[in-house]
């Protein structure tokens, strides 16, 4: 299987996450007082934590990921492909991004990330699950496959910034 497929996950990201680095706290502190205005069904508890996140806890919590998405892509590429940690990551990469594009529609506007969703992250997302597909070597997707990868993919968020929130305080 190509590097570009598996160790362009890694790369993607990263290139993903660089949007949401710059943009991501200081967009929080412009728009979330507006946003609990819209949407008041949202517990207060939720805005204190978003608004909460440093940037220097943020940075913590995307270089945490970066280990985790670049051992999937590692482990994707020793295996041709084949990994489940792999496609699962990368099926979480594409996931994430069409969840980027849900949150600037419901914020109707811009939102970190919502810039790079379209042209990087789900396009890529498609193209390497068509190659893997492609080499018979893409796992077939079921209704279970994918809660398990929204679930891995939450799992994976909590604790980058748990553990960000650790170091951030040290």
């Amino acid at each position: 299987m190509s590097p570009a497929v598996t160790l362009g996950l890694f790369a993607a990201w990263a290139l993903h996450d660089a949007e949401e680095v710059a943009f991501g706290p200081r967009w929080v502190r412009a728009n979330v007082p507006a946003l609990r205005n819209r949407f008041p069904q949202v517990p207060e508890w939720v805005w204190r934590a978003v608004e909460g996140v440093t940037q220097r806890e943020f940075a913590a919590a995307v270089a945490v990921m970066a280990t985790i998405v670049g051992a999937a892509a590692v482990r994707g590429h020793r295996t041709g492909g084949r990994s489940a940690f792999f496609q699962a990551a990368l099926d979480g990469f594409g996931l994430h991004g069409l969840l980027h594009l849900a949150q600037a529609a419901a914020a109707r506007g811009y939102t970190p990330g919502s810039a790079t969703s379209p042209v990087l992250v789900v396009p890529f997302t498609l193209w390497a699950r068509r190659r893997l597909r492609r080499a018979g070597r893409l796992r077939p997707t079921t209704p279970g496959g994918v809660l398990r990868g929204v679930a891995a993919a939450a799992g994976a968020t909590v604790v980058s910034h748990a553990v960000a929130r650790r170091l951030a305080k040290g």
